[in-house]
């Protein structure tokens, strides 16, 4: 089970990372081509720095996804597994209410997928 737990925060860190990328660097390129119909191309520009800093903090997630990676102590890398997975389960719930469903499908469950995994390998 552990092997599958570190597998899916992974993938979970690696599309925070992309997210990062999106947000930070490629708003107004390849965010107009994800988000299109979800906001207006005009848009795009002026919300430029909202996006960064909604970057910024995807790439928070990442590197404490990551961070698990680099933990040799198992309690301690379940809590912090724990922790930041929790956090993407919130966000991608709140992404799902407040903006699209598709936010819960691509955010949320790999992470809710990745806290079972580390929940069922810590019993």
């Amino acid at each position: 089970m552990k092997l599958i737990a570190e597998i899916f925060t992974a993938i979970v860190a690696i599309e925070h990372l992309y997210f990062l990328w999106l947000e930070m660097f490629a708003w107004e390129t390849a965010g107009k081509k994800v988000f299109k119909g979800s906001m207006p191309a005009e848009l795009f520009k002026p919300t430029k720095t909202l996006a960064a800093n909604q970057g910024l903090y995807n790439g928070f997630l990442a590197a404490g996804l990551l961070w698990t990676f680099l933990i040799m102590d198992n309690a301690w890398k379940h809590n912090v597994a724990f922790f930041f997975l929790s956090c993407v389960v919130i966000a991608g719930i709140y992404g799902a209410i407040s903006a699209s469903r598709k936010i819960f499908f691509v955010q949320a469950l790999p992470a809710i997928i990745a806290l079972l995994c580390w929940l069922f390998d810590s019993v």
